[in-house]
């Protein structure tokens, strides 16, 4: 009968150290950077795959575990299945009762609203911002009389090289304003 952890974050920038330390007190954590958007959770895997009866995984938070109630569900019912206990310390869920298991399809379900609600409020904001005439994206390197000169100037001879350095970019920049002509290497 093991403890055995399991941390993730959405993201490389973030970091695991407040979950690690929660979970200090297992026999085993597994940990990954990587979003519960995907199937592809390999340590997520691994750990369910390392999973004994009577074993009780160990997450900070819901949301670490996934994002959409049916996964939840499935993942749950891989759980009880194999005689698995899981606990949650954020939200004390303690599946090994009837109350934890109803609080954990009720706070399942309700994660699983807030994010739609989340991404409907972003969309609202993003269509908002484009019908005001916000643009997304980078900024463009070069204004069109720029492109016009660079075009210009290699129709001329004049070298990718020297206009890389004369206006400061990439080669790729280069060969972008020139439409994907002249991509001969000089």
């Amino acid at each position: 009968m093991c403890l055995i952890g399991y941390a993730r974050v959405s993201s490389w920038g973030q970091s695991l150290e407040v979950q690690l330390e929660k979970l200090s007190h297992c026999d085993l954590v597994f940990k990954e950077k990587q979003s519960a958007r995907t199937d592809d959770r390999e340590q997520l895997q691994k750990c369910l795959d390392y999973l004994g009866e009577g074993d009780t995984l160990i997450i900070t938070k819901l949301d670490r575990l996934a994002r959409s109630t049916r996964d939840l569900l499935n993942i749950m019912q891989r759980l009880v299945s194999s005689g698995i206990k899981l606990q949650v310390l954020y939200q004390q869920i303690d599946t090994s009762t009837p109350t934890g298991m109803l609080l954990f399809t009720m706070l399942g379900a309700i994660a699983t609203f807030e994010n739609d609600l989340r991404k409907d409020r972003q969309m609202q904001g993003v269509d908002l911002a484009k019908r005001k005439g916000i643009k997304f994206g980078r900024k463009r390197s070069l204004s069109s009389e720029q492109i016009k000169e660079i075009i210009l100037k290699r129709s001329e001879g004049i070298k990718v090289a020297d206009l890389m350095a004369e206006y400061g970019l990439s080669k790729a920049t280069i060969y972008r304003a020139l439409g994907g002509v002249n991509q001969v290497q000089n």
